[in-house]
């Protein structure tokens, strides 16, 4: 595991109160920094307001990670607060399997279909691409392999499910997740500010966002920070990408298998259900269910909340998982490749976005 990440203890001998017991302090850390996030957000703007003040809107979402770096990075995460801090990702999973309620199936099947269709084409760019920087820098094969899945994917989550797979050191997924982490967190700030350079609309940045920014957690809030349309295709286009994890993990380790450096994969199919990220499922249910009818206006707005309440959180958790002074601890060739990788693909991607939004007026 990555320095610069936190990993839950190993808790299943205990019982359960105990290990509610060590999340509770960490998931109210969560809360007590998105809600401040929301706090800054609202008095900024009531002042500007009292006091004529042309101020910039700054969303909660900006607030809440940039505490949580402030924290990060000068204090430090205390060994009390970090198995409930990482739980953020099972806000950030929570958060988009609610958000299903605001999409009809419709919507999704029509966005989602243009995203896949995006992102095979975005899979084979970032496979070649990759594959070429690692040999040309002379990382070593397993190294490229997860840095080519995190970059490709879904960050992270691709990275711990590859190394498995794969028989990868812990330091060659040390280096790949620490240069993930770290280009996640500049693509948060960076592509906002290049979607109102370029005055990309709603859904076109929210497809390329959803494309191009490795992890879930950055490419949602990359997405919210431009805005709420926004950020709903980013998770569409995300979700998307990540459901094609399971193939390229499979992919992987059946390469390394026949090169004798990996177990062979036993049951396809069985591999192929335990990499597939169920939350996916989940999102599609609860889109089905309000594409039926069987959530009224109210009902709807009310997971809608849930779901920017669970997103608080999740925001929360990208900044304190984030700490600079130990991810450049890992060295530069990983985050080379990875960087001139990300900003190709970004570049290849953003292409491949503007063209769909003039065929299919996005």
């Amino acid at each position: 595991m990555a320095q610069g990440s936190i990993a839950l203890p190993q808790v299943q001998l205990l019982r359960p109160t105990q290990w509610l017991g060590q999340l509770v302090p960490g998931v109210l850390l969560l809360a007590a920094i998105g809600y401040l996030g929301k706090i800054c957000e609202q008095s900024l703007s009531a002042y500007g307001k009292a006091h004529h003040v042309p101020l910039p809107n700054i969303e909660y979402v900006l607030w809440a990670i940039l505490i949580g770096l402030a924290v990060s990075n000068t204090i430090g995460i205390p060994a009390v607060f970090q198995p409930g801090v990482a739980t953020y990702e099972f806000w950030l999973k929570t958060g988009i399997v609610l958000l299903g309620s605001r999409f009809l199936l419709g919507d999704v099947l029509r966005l989602g279909g243009l995203s896949l269709t995006l992102v095979v084409l975005e899979l084979a760019v970032a496979f070649s691409l990759m594959t070429l920087l690692g040999r040309w820098f002379g990382l070593k094969p397993k190294l490229t392999s997860l840095l080519t899945v995190g970059s490709a994917v879904c960050g992270v989550a691709a990275i711990i499910a590859t190394k498995g797979a794969i028989d990868a050191d812990d330091e060659d997924s040390s280096y790949a997740i620490a240069a993930i982490l770290a280009l996640g967190a500049i693509a948060l700030f960076t592509f906002p500010l290049i979607g109102h350079w370029l005055h990309l609309g709603d859904r076109a940045f929210g497809l390329w966002a959803g494309l191009a920014v490795d992890n879930t957690a950055e490419a949602t809030a990359a997405g919210a920070l431009y805005s709420d349309a926004a950020g709903k295709v980013a998770v569409l286009a995300k979700t998307t990408r990540n459901a094609m994890i399971g193939f390229v993990v499979l992919g992987y380790a059946l390469y390394w298998a026949r090169k004798g450096q990996a177990r062979e994969v036993e049951g396809k199919a069985s591999f192929l259900w335990r990499k597939f990220p169920k939350f996916v499922l989940g999102f599609l249910l609860i889109s089905a269910l309000a594409t039926a009818g069987i959530f009224n206006k109210a009902q709807i707005g009310s997971l809608g909340n849930l779901s920017r309440w669970a997103f608080l959180l999740t925001f929360a958790g990208v900044g304190l998982r984030t700490n600079f002074r130990e991810l450049k601890l890992q060295g530069l060739r990983p985050f080379a490749v990875g960087a001139i990788g990300e900003a190709v693909i970004a570049v290849v991607t953003l292409g491949m976005v503007l063209v769909a939004s003039k065929l299919f007026h996005l």
